[in-house]
């Protein structure tokens, strides 16, 4: 997010990666480590929302605007299977106004299947000048 101009520590603590993103669209890695993790083994269900909110928010920015930032409105999630292993984010933007964006986002397993799903609503600011 360096690229950006700012930096988010705690998306930096969960070891998410930017593979792309631009033209309503995203895609996301992240290797959960173990302090990630439930008490069963698979990526605790708050990392994956955060690894989905990340991803929406990243598909309503674009990188030629590092000075807008998207900031999550609402949210709605539905886990499908226990997330293990290496976790793609990939998201897309469904609708866009002047200041709100409607996105939905699906995180899979290494094995290609879909753990969860969002769909949220997003206000896009102008960043701070002081925000780092």
């Amino acid at each position: 997010m360096t690229q950006r101009g700012f930096t988010v520590p705690f998306i930096e603590h969960l070891g998410i990666e930017f593979v792309e993103y631009g033209a309503g669209q995203s895609h996301l890695r992240m290797l959960p480590r173990p302090e990630h993790m439930n008490a069963y083994g698979m990526a605790h269900g708050g990392v994956v929302m955060t690894l989905l909110d990340v991803t929406m928010a990243f598909a309503a920015l674009e990188p030629q605007t590092p000075e807008v930032g998207a900031i999550t409105v609402e949210m709605k999630t539905a886990f499908l299977r226990p997330a293990t292993g290496a976790l793609t984010g990939r998201g897309q933007v469904l609708h866009r106004t002047r200041t709100l964006v409607f996105l939905e986002a699906s995180v899979f397993n290494e094995q290609g299947q879909v753990c969860a799903k969002a769909s949220g609503t997003f206000v896009l600011k102008q960043r701070p000048s002081a925000a780092t």
